[in-house]
């Protein structure tokens, strides 16, 4: 009788053990990157593509929040064209903040359709560290 309930017990661990690994395993992994100048973008992308490499299927979302005085380069076609480009080609959301787009009287209307505006950038950032996502601020 005692094998049977020690053997039975020991099934219960193994089978909720591997279950537990796998659902680890297939976790989905989610960035954000807070950052002030447009120009970060750069590496930024760079880094967003190495990660998706790296992660293969359990590469999850990746958004950069734009935030600060020099918001209004998100405007300029010359300037924000080609990250946006490339951001749409590796999945990367690009999120304009509304408080400094606002503050610094940069019309939300002249933000690409592509980005997405936030109410408040740093509010936001900390919304999805909240549901887990690995956060960087530049």
């Amino acid at each position: 009788m005692k094998t049977i309930l020690y053997s039975s017990i020991l099934l219960i661990l193994t089978f909720f053990t591997g279950t537990h690994a796998q659902a680890q395993h297939h976790t989905k992994h989610n960035y954000v990157v807070l950052t002030k100048k447009v120009p970060q973008l750069q590496p930024i992308l760079i880094t967003a593509e190495k990660l998706k490499e790296e992660d293969g299927a359990n590469f999850g979302n990746f958004e950069v929040i734009i935030c600060g005085k020099e918001i209004g380069d998100v405007t300029d076609p010359s300037k924000i064209r080609e990250f946006i480009s490339k951001a749409e080609k590796l999945g990367v959301q690009l999120v304009a903040c509304g408080f400094s787009l606002n503050k610094f009287k940069v019309d939300k209307k002249a933000v690409p359709k592509k980005m997405k505006v936030v109410e408040n950038g740093i509010l936001y950032n900390f919304q999805l560290q909240k549901k887990g996502y690995k956060s960087l601020s530049l």
